[in-house]
């Protein structure tokens, strides 16, 4: 059965930024989904996280026209050709914001995250940098598919911290990986097998910094026919509650025909 998929995406400065560093991507003749959430001075995060974007749909582009095409990356062993693909779209991404910021003084330091998302047969892959995040509701009940690449979810890990510390832990921005800091990086990636009717949701940490999981579930389920209306009341509502960063969200429906 092949994967039938819809999908919307909206993003919004929020209450607090005057400017927007995060870039959505859709590539919809390579079924590819993305959210990038750039950092740096001087609107170098938005330099940063455009041309993450560009160049993995670039790279999607290029080998879906030319398969001999030279890749920048050797394949990895144990991993599908879908995930080298996108593991070696993604690593170029970070050279090419890497060099840029090497090369110019008013970008030095930029960098971004970024979650990528492609479908092909009957499987999902997922790949990310950062703490920007996949979550897939499934029926009616929503999971995190990625693991953020930050200081706080290091020290969860490494102690059993209790919700409150969780709530007052004083460097939860901190990442400890993204794209642009070295000239190479290591991309998390996983595949998923979609079930009839579930839905992805891509987003920048300004959306999951400002509601919770329980509030993202709600919303996605009340407006699970209406993917437009969908992104607009997750917006709405990190905005509601205050709204400090930029806020960027993507949901694709999955079905199958």
């Amino acid at each position: 059965m092949a994967l039938k998929l819809s999908y919307a995406g909206n993003t919004h400065v929020g209450m607090k930024r005057s400017h927007n560093e995060d870039n959505l991507c859709v590539v919809a003749e390579e079924n590819l989904y993305m959210v990038a959430d750039g950092m740096g001075g001087h609107a170098a995060g938005e330099v940063a996280s455009q041309l993450a974007v560009d160049t993995i749909a670039e790279f999607f582009r290029d080998t879906s026209r030319d398969e001999e095409i030279t890749w920048p990356y050797k394949m990895e062993k144990g991993r599908r050709y879908e995930e080298n693909r996108l593991s070696a779209s993604i690593k170029l991404a970070n050279l090419r914001i890497h060099e840029m910021g090497v090369q110019n003084p008013d970008k030095k330091g930029m960098g971004t995250t970024v979650v990528a998302i492609f479908f092909s047969g009957n499987s999902a892959y997922v790949g990310h940098v950062g703490d920007s995040r996949i979550y897939r509701l499934s029926g009616s009940k929503l999971t995190q598919v990625t693991e953020d690449h930050s200081l706080l979810n290091d020290y969860i890990k490494m102690k059993d911290l209790t919700p409150q510390e969780i709530e007052n832990f004083p460097h939860k921005n901190v990442i400890v990986r993204a794209l642009g800091m070295k000239s190479t990086v290591q991309v998390d990636v996983v595949q998923e097998e979609p079930g009839d009717q579930d839905i992805y949701m891509l987003c920048s940490d300004g959306l999951n910094g400002m509601i919770d999981d329980p509030t993202i579930e709600r919303i996605m389920n009340e407006n699970r026919n209406d993917l437009e209306e969908c992104c607009a009341q997750l917006i709405q509502a990190a905005n509601d509650n205050g709204g400090t960063d930029n806020i960027t969200v993507v949901v694709v429906a999955v079905s199958r025909t």
